[in-house]
């Protein structure tokens, strides 16, 4: 009786504790995980901006640094969302004040700004070793509005204001005309991009300047990728 307790007993030590692994396992794969954040696409630029009214005095800044070369799109291209809610604040980082002196680089070209040839402002490459004579032509003074002080308009140093015409970007000498007013005036808007901007035409609402084969244009809004692209800049240090 005695040896067959004893063998009893010895089975039951060496049997496995087969609850006590598995609660033991259960608790290590459901420990707390990291949460997961639901990713939003940025809203879609529609709608007055609730920018406030820019700031005074600035003067020129220094020349930018070289802005990489070649053309190639350094972004992946943002995905449009009809759902999302408008957003009609512009980044503040994107909010210069006025008076102060900028040059605007495509978001999806970044070696390309403005700059005024031939009496109209196309995208063309302009850098930091380029000629003054490009460098100043691809420089703006940015102001408040000429009819929406809440918006821009963009001034040469020579005073004549860029202004949309027949939808093409050019520029013109303020003739005092409501209408020349409005042509010169754009609305900064949210960009899918970081730190971008698009420029709504004030007496044309719902048309935003846009690169197409590089020439600047006023187009009626899209909901694309490419046309989210082409419609966002880049206000930076005056390359003049």
């Amino acid at each position: 009786m005695a040896v067959l307790l004893g063998s009893v007993t010895a089975i039951a030590l060496q049997e496995p504790r087969t609850e006590g692994s598995t609660r033991e396992r259960t608790a290590r794969t459901t420990g707390a995980e990291e949460p997961i954040v639901p990713t939003v696409a940025p809203a879609a630029p529609v709608g007055k901006s609730g920018l406030s009214s820019p700031h005074a005095t600035a003067s020129k800044s220094p020349a930018a640094s070289d802005s990489p070369q070649g053309g190639a799109k350094t972004e992946p291209d943002p995905e449009p969302s009809k759902s999302a809610a408008p957003s009609k604040k512009p980044p503040s980082s994107s909010t210069p004040s006025t008076s102060s002196w900028k040059s605007i680089r495509a978001v999806n070209y970044p070696d390309r700004y403005w700059h005024l040839r031939s009496g109209v402002i196309q995208l063309d490459r302009v850098s930091s070793r380029s000629g003054s004579e490009t460098r100043e032509d691809s420089t703006f003074q940015v102001v408040s509005g000429l009819t929406d002080s809440s918006c821009y308009s963009f001034r040469m140093e020579d005073g004549r204001y860029a202004r949309h015409q027949s939808f093409r970007l050019r520029v013109d000498r303020n003739d005092g005309s409501q209408l020349f007013k409005q042509d010169a005036t754009f609305c900064p808007r949210r960009s899918f991009h970081a730190d971008a901007i698009m420029l709504e035409s004030v007496n044309y609402p719902g048309r935003f300047l846009r690169h197409r084969d590089f020439v600047l244009r006023l187009d009626p809004m899209e909901n694309s990728r490419l046309y989210w692209s082409d419609t966002a800049f880049r206000l930076v240090d005056g390359l003049a």
